[in-house]
């Protein structure tokens, strides 16, 4: 089963003409197998991503970047001239944007051919040269947050009455004045801004070891295969259906990760650090209010989440309980969570995918699903493993004046396929609202965009019951479901209790080394398995586990999957039984992009996802589900 913490969508997002930082790009899931290296001049060009839309050549690449660095000390010319009147500041924010725009498109063709070999040094060195170049512009930028601020909010609105321009600007600098209050100086801006490369050093390291340093085990199977446990590679046989094979993975593979959990564990304590400081210094009361901040997003949706999910936690472990029935195993360990409950010989190699995903759209409409068929034959994607290729998935949508690119690492299983219809729904969702919101507006949040791709791994799901010739296939799909929900909301929140525990400690004053972190997972890990109650073994061999997960460094991130599994089963639901009114509700929230704040599109979509509603509703679905199959395995007696 695929989780999602473990793979993302990497809409690379540089901030917009008012944010002056780059955030975090979200990172990998499955990683890839670095075998897999021998097979790579076979692969059909078709299933590698053509970046010469973006660039025709390295040299234009260079060339234009060296036309932005000679413009960077041209970007403070307005400081001071703000507040003149609205031509000077639509002048101002269009020259911004324009320049941000650039850096984007850059930094698109830059970061994607460092993430097909991470271990290439001159896929690193473009990277960091893009990164000391936005330093230095969001310095020269960073007069403008404290100017818009000092303007006030009538002026600003008396501005964009005046000037239609300024109609694309307005929500950024209305959401700046509503950020006021944690705006400092102009020359502290200036500092942090500064700051931005250096405090994100734990991720860069901890990306290389995670992804081409570490040597990965091997061992031998049962079946005398030889396993090379990278991260795809156990990703692969931690599925395998001989039990005695699935503890030998995990204890290589764990074991790998506990000899690096002190250097990891200050590289992740170097983030956390880097977070709490930069909360306090914006005067925000905690580092969660912080990272909410940007989307507008209450702090009582996290802990809402995290409520329910507790209060509920008796769900999780009924679905262990019917996992433990169907592999037959009265021991249920870590372990035992990834085979499939049902066994199957399909395979889904990437055009029968596509196939598959095409077919499963048609509740969307005839135009989307023509789009994403002409889409979707066109060189976008980077699809087969390959070595040192950034692990996971995600859809890179920044470049707004060219396409989206989607990084893949498919295996041709059920799992591959539902990460293929996850990525294409951000893809598809990047093409909506490119086509119908401006660049400054084409920013659309985490919290929105994975409910869209959650959305289609429903539909395909869905397809693929319709499709089922057997009983087995039924069974096996159904399984694949309560996975999902399994991993992409009870997991996800499991992790941001986490992840929210390990800011409150340093928040606290508190240490925070490698082995206190496992500590703190695995006393999450055990509450959520049910250790206590004797529903699954928590060892200590898996509460390294943290050290795993990428998504932690990409600071309050994970949340919004279990959020978004809730969206995207409402919006499946108006979906099949709201008609035409219902599709166009569910277009118009794809064209919307970043044009409001998350929850106020999702309230013009009908979902309020300030109460506990959305999330008890998913909960109850897996229940649902776990009632249609054992059903039918009392049927068969089972």
């Amino acid at each position: 089963m695929k989780r999602f913490s473990e793979r993302s969508k990497t809409r690379l997002a540089f901030a917009s003409v008012l944010g002056l930082a780059i955030l975090a790009m979200p990172a990998q899931g499955h990683a890839q197998d670095a075998d897999a290296a021998e097979a790579a001049d076979a692969v059909d060009e078709r299933h590698v991503w053509d970046l010469t839309a973006f660039y025709p050549t390295k040299e234009a690449w260079e060339a234009e970047l060296e036309r932005l660095r000679g413009e960077v000390d041209t970007l403070d010319a307005y400081q001071g001239r703000l507040e003149n009147d609205a031509a000077t500041l639509l002048a101002a924010l269009d020259a911004s944007s324009a320049f941000n725009r650039e850096m984007t498109r850059l930094w698109t063709y830059a970061s994607n051919q460092r993430n097909t070999n991470l271990g290439d040094p001159a896929g690193q060195e473009m990277v960091g040269r893009l990164q000391a170049l936005w330093q230095a512009a969001g310095a020269e930028q960073s007069f403008m947050l404290p100017e818009i601020v000092a303007i006030g909010e009538e002026r600003i609105e008396s501005f964009i009455a005046e000037e239609d321009g300024l109609q694309k600007h307005a929500h950024g600098l209305r959401n700046t004045l509503r950020q006021g209050e944690h705006t400092l100086s102009p020359e502290t801006e200036q500092v942090m801004t500064l700051m931005s490369t250096a405090l994100s050093a734990s991720q860069n390291a901890r990306d290389l070891l995670a992804n081409a340093e570490i040597d990965w085990p091997r061992i031998t199977l049962s079946t005398g295969e030889e396993a090379h446990l990278t991260p795809s590679g156990y990703t692969l046989h931690r599925q395998a259906a001989n039990r005695e094979d699935r503890i030998a993975v995990f204890d290589a593979f764990w074991g790998t990760w506990r000899e690096y959990e002190s250097t990891l564990g200050a590289t992740l304590n170097g983030e956390v650090q880097a977070n709490v400081a930069t909360a306090t210094a914006r005067n925000y009361d905690n580092t969660l209010q912080y990272f909410l901040s940007g989307d507008n997003i209450p702090e009582a949706v996290y802990r809402t989440l995290v409520q329910v999910t507790n209060d509920r936690i008796d769900v999780l472990h009924r679905y262990f309980a019917l996992r433990a029935r169907m592999l037959e195993i009265e021991d249920l360990g870590y372990h035992d969570i990834y085979p499939a409950m049902v066994e199957t010989d399909l395979t889904f190699p990437i055009d029968e995918t596509r196939d598959h995903v095409l077919a499963s759209m048609d509740v969307l409409g005839p135009e989307f699903s023509q789009q994403f068929a002409e889409v979707s034959q066109e060189r976008w994607m980077h699809v087969f493993p390959q070595a040192g290729k950034r692990s996971g998935a995600y859809m890179s949508g920044a470049a707004y004046d060219v396409h989206p690119l989607i990084l893949l690492n498919h295996l041709d299983d059920y799992n591959s396929a539902s990460t293929y219809a996850h990525e294409w729904g951000h893809g598809m969702h990047q093409v909506l609202t490119n086509e119908n919101q401006p660049y400054e507006l084409a920013d659309f949040s985490i919290f929105t965009t994975e409910i869209a791709a959650i959305a289609q791994e429903i539909l395909l799901q869905e397809h693929m019951l319709e499709q089922a010739e057997t009983e087995d296939e039924r069974l096996y799909y159904l399984g694949y479901a309560l996975e999902q929900m399994r991993g992409t909301f009870y997991r996800q929140v499991m992790f941001s209790e986490f992840e929210l525990a390990i800011h409150e400690a340093v928040e606290r004053g508190e240490a925070l080394t490698g082995a206190r972190m496992t500590e703190i997972y695995g006393e999450i890990l055990r509450r959520y398995h049910g250790h206590d109650e004797g529903v699954m073994e928590i060892t200590e061999r898996e509460m390294i586990e943290w050290a795993y997960i990428p998504h932690f460094y990409f600071n309050f991130y994970v949340y919004q999957y279990a959020t978004s599994i809730a969206g995207a089963a409402y919006f499946v639901e108006q979906l099949n039984t709201g008609g035409d009114e219902a599709r166009e509700t569910y277009l118009n929230f794809l064209r919307a992009g970043g044009s409001d704040y998350p929850l106020e599109i999702l309230r013009d979509a009908g979902l309020d996802m300030t109460t506990a509603a959305p999330y008890n509703a998913v909960i109850d679905r897996m229940d649902s589900v776990m009632d249609e199959i054992e059903a039918i395995l009392d049927a068969r007696g089972d």
